[in-house]
């Protein structure tokens, strides 16, 4: 990481104040111009800014200042940092080491038909490929189709076991839930349609009323029938 002047308007406003540095010295310690380092001076630019003192962020120590305002054509020096913080790596295209480029499309077809949910744009993450060759090995068209073995890109180092765990993960959940085989029951709007069977009329109910008391009745004069042979 470049070792620069942290605010560097609010320290040339603390050494404006504090210290009888020159506009030119100062303007060049915090990367300003002269005229910018006078309009600070003059209370014209920098209204409202705080000083910072260098000193106290361990960039710059006493001794260099007094060194500069005792000549004043030395130039100001930043103290080296005790700390080095190291910059962070931009975000691009997964890259991919030249010995495993030539497993990259034996890792697709295993991606292609182990985990059909998963996107193009997804494998691609995974692998470090673009679409149309997923494209082209998807539909057999690729140059080496012929000689491609499927592999597990966890195995061969493409991608880390989590990464393909989450993209999968992602495309299930926007592929949505899948339906459950087997019967369910009747949703109420059709259970309602079905027909009631009608109640019997009262012809119906007297007939079968008159041919209780009939059987009745003859199960009554046999009793009597017997009873009088006994005798």
């Amino acid at each position: 990481m470049a070792n620069t002047l942290l605010m560097p308007k609010a320290t040339a406003v603390w050494l404006v104040d504090n210290t009888a540095l020159s506009f030119d010295q100062i303007a060049q310690f915090c990367s300003l111009h002269p005229l910018e380092v006078k309009a600070i001076a003059d209370g014209e630019a920098a209204q409202g800014i705080k000083g910072m003192d260098p000193m106290m962020t361990g960039q710059l120590s006493r001794d260099e200042i007094a060194k500069a305002e005792a000549d004043p054509n030395h130039r100001l020096k930043l103290l080296e940092p005790k700390v080095r913080v190291p910059e962070s790596k931009r975000k691009g295209p997964r890259y991919t080491p030249l010995s495993k480029r030539q497993d990259r499309p034996n890792a697709i077809l295993w991606l292609v038909r182990n985990h059909p949910e998963l996107k193009d744009a997804q494998i691609s993450r995974l692998v470090g490929t673009t679409k149309a060759t997923i494209e082209q090995i998807r539909e057999r068209k690729h140059w080496n189709a012929a000689n491609l073995t499927p592999m597990d890109p966890v195995t061969l180092g493409l991608c880390s076991q989590i990464d393909l765990d989450l993209e999968v993960s992602r495309a299930s959940r926007e592929k949505g839930p899948v339906a459950a085989s087997g019967e369910t029951l009747l949703p109420a709007s059709m259970t309602e349609r079905l027909e009631v069977a009608e109640p019997q009329n009262e012809d119906d109910k007297e007939l079968d009323a008159n041919a209780v008391f009939a059987k009745l009745s003859s199960l009554k004069n046999r009793s009597q029938t017997e009873d009088e042979d006994e005798q």
